[in-house]
């Protein structure tokens, strides 16, 4: 699906198709994917299921049920997918992609909400599939209607983490469930479940997996003789340890959820461990792992099983950091198994890498991929080729054939034609090194509007990221475009100060304990730089804005002299007070981001706390906060708001009573967008010209 539009705008933005990455079968000819689109008009959101032939270029409806979700393979050119129903039961369905979306047969019901389908393919006629499910204290499927009813809304606990990301915990938790899909021939080639369906593989254990609240298919793998996955420490508490590990089940069809999971021992190493990934004779296992406990943005090490029967042998890959000290995302295996191809960010860039798999290997990992960022990469039939699914700040979706032997690209479908159906374009992107506080320098990416004249000035709009231990990326996204701000006629500056990743461990490091410190001197800097050697950049008229970490930042920039060369800030969902991130639910972050607790180390926290600033605080701020972000409450909102209104700085509040620390639903993040845009646009001068005013063409497969 394409649109077309005269202009980027948000409703463009919002109202334009998303793809998923896409999914080859196992011939390699056909790719499977899912599309959403949501109407401003009628104000619903569609999903769609589609095929796109890799020879003929064209894409088929195979769903226009808005409801099914999470398709995958199953023989090459027959899929199941994921149906709910109202009654809060799942229905896994079956279906021929050549077929009429009609032809759709039900599986399976399931009382309860499956979500995280992955399968694998034993033979033509036999597939092992695995899914997620919340499970009771019990260890069965967890029914939302069969809850009992109660008569007040009282919320009682006795322990630490009551509540993660956007919801009160709950004494239900996810497990794994497994179950065997046949086809039997006299049976009119229908695929059904084996024996009672699905079986509960964690019941009895402690652990829950995948972990909340992002864990999704890339904390568990199958292959045709076991699982692994990824879970919690049971033994510790999970809001002040990041502590994951890799377990083992094997697979035999008739003591499936007996064996306990086996737990892989990683010496050393005790934080997160994550993307486990077999290898193609599923024999080896590769993951990755961190190695402190207390330190989500610890960098991840390439771990390798060389013999899943021998789960005591583990190996690290480049032990050192002389070879390769990036940051691994998710991993896949390649032909014969003597690849792997990871993914790992590089100055703003999610890039591939292909590695020998061989832990002992001294050869550099090799980087693969060009423009943009990779989301995702699947090999294709002949294990030859990788189909690759990018992204970048002008392209929401591509999907390319990529050449590891030659690293040749073979681009198969652009859902925006390059940004060009979005009105944008790759002369839009640059990118800026400057010298930065700690003496080496620092990058930015830049964004300049579609009608760019570099004989004219520019206000700057500088956008601060979150994290803190994050990045600006050559990516797409439909809460933080820089493209939605230089549309509007500002040049746009991305920088990634100390804190960041894709630039060394060392310079991800170097923000613990020093949240206003260096990252702060080198938003300074990046300014100066601007101020002296971007002619096109009229930083008289400059305006930041920042989320999260970032929002610190302006809050942070608003007390100290940055924040007089800014004609207006906006904050979403940041800090007022350090001294306040007790308030969180992973206490893991402030206690190392601060240096220990609030009761040993109150100087820590108060050293780098904005609040303490508010006498300086003078710039015109948008505070935009929501009321179901668990990680910065209301409260920190409120608070800055207050301070504004007391001092008599222009100032209003944007509050969502039902987002969480991002804003995702159309509707919010429209007004969200047109509240910024109106702010920013004010005080620095730009007015409403009418050939701004979006105009959204129809949509067409």
């Amino acid at each position: 699906m394409t649109i077309q539009a005269c202009h980027f705008t948000p409703e463009v933005m919002l109202s334009a198709p998303r793809r998923s990455p896409g999914v080859p079968n196992p011939t390699g000819d056909l790719i499977l994917y899912t599309v959403s689109t949501y109407s401003f008009e009628s104000h619903t959101k569609t999903n769609q299921i589609r095929v796109l032939s890799i020879r003929e270029g064209n894409s088929h409806l195979v769903s226009a049920n808005s409801s099914d979700h999470e398709p995958v393979w199953i023989s090459k050119d027959e899929i199941i997918f994921l149906r709910p129903t109202d009654e809060g039961c799942t229905a896994v369905l079956s279906q021929n992609v050549f077929d009429s979306p009609e032809s759709a047969r039900v599986v399976k019901y399931f009382p309860g909400s499956l979500a995280n389908l992955k399968v694998k393919r034993v033979s033509p006629s036999k597939v092992y599939v695995v899914c997620s499910a919340l499970a009771t204290p019990d260890d069965h499927m967890h029914l939302p209607w069969s809850a009992p009813k109660s008569y007040s809304s009282a919320k009682i606990y006795s322990s630490l983490f009551v509540r993660h990301w956007d919801a009160w915990c709950t004494e239900n938790h996810n497990s794994l469930w497994f179950g065997v899909l046949v086809k039997k021939k006299d049976d009119d080639g229908r695929w059904q479940f084996e024996n009672a369906g699905l079986t509960n593989l964690l019941a009895g254990t402690r652990l829950s997996s995948p972990v909340a609240p992002f864990g999704g298919t890339g904390d568990f793998d199958i292959s045709n003789d076991g699982i692994v996955f990824v879970a919690k420490d049971p033994a510790l508490n999970p809001a002040r340890y990041t502590k994951t590990d890799l377990y083992y089940i094997p697979l035999k069809d008739d003591d499936v959820g007996k064996a306990p999971p086996q737990l892989v021992k990683t010496e050393g190493l005790r934080g997160y461990t994550m993307a486990p990934a077999f290898s193609g004779d599923g024999k080896k296992v590769a993951f990755l792992r961190m190695r402190s406990d207390q330190y989500e943005s610890d960098r991840p090490r390439l771990m390798m099983i060389p013999d899943i029967r021998s789960l005591d042998r583990v190996e690290e890959f480049y032990k050192g950091r002389a070879e390769w000290e990036a940051r691994p995302e998710w991993i896949i295996w390649g032909k014969g198994d003597s690849d792997l191809y990871v993914c790992a960010e590089k100055h703003g860039r999610a890039v591939l890498w292909t590695i020998p798999a061989d832990a002992s290997t001294r050869e550099a990992p090799r980087p693969l991929s060009g423009e943009g960022s990779v989301n995702d990469a699947k090999l294709l039939g002949d294990g030859e080729r990788l189909l690759i699914s990018s992204r970048s700040r002008v392209e929401s979706s591509s999907y390319s054939i990529l050449s590891p032997r030659d690293g040749s690209l073979t681009e198969i479908s652009s859902s925006s034609k390059h940004g060009r159906s979005l009105g944008l374009s790759k002369s839009q992107c640059s990118e800026i090194w400057y010298k930065g506080a700690a003496g080496y320098d620092n990058h930015a990416l830049v964004m300049k509007p579609s009608h760019f004249d570099k004989a004219k000035k520019y206000p700057l709009a500088m956008l601060i990221h979150g994290g803190p231990q994050s990045a600006w990326t050559d990516d797409w996204s439909t809460r933080w475009n820089p493209a939605i701000f230089a549309e509007q006629g500002y040049v746009v500056v991305c920088p990634n100060p100390t804190g960041s990743t894709g630039y060394g461990q060392d310079h991800v490091d170097a923000i613990t304990n020093n949240w206003g410190g260096t990252p702060y001197q080198d938003l300074v800097k990046c300014f100066e730089y601007l101020e002296k050697e971007l002619e096109y950049v009229d930083t008289d008229r400059a305006v930041a804005l920042g989320a999260s970490y970032g929002g610190y930042m302006i809050n942070w920039i608003q007390g100290h002299d940055l924040g007089r060369k800014f004609k207006a800030l906006v904050c979403h969902d940041g800090v007022f007070s350090t001294q306040n991130q007790w308030s969180t639910e992973e206490l893991f972050f402030p206690e190392h981001d601060f240096g220990g607790t609030l009761w040993d180390n109150r100087e820590g926290y108060a050293r780098w706390d904005p609040s303490l600033h508010t006498g300086k605080w003078a710039t015109p701020t948008l505070v935009i906060h929501s009321e179901l972000d668990y990680r910065l409450p209301i409260s920190e909102g409120l608070a800055m708001f207050n301070v504004l209104q007391a001092r008599g700085v222009p100032s209003k509040l944007v509050m969502f009573p039902d987002e969480n620390h991002w804003v995702l639903k159309p509707e919010n993040s429209l007004v969200w967008h047109k509240e910024v845009l109106a702010w920013i646009n004010h005080f620095s001068g730009i007015a409403r010209d009418a050939r701004l005013a979006s105009r959204v063409g129809s949509m067409t497969v």
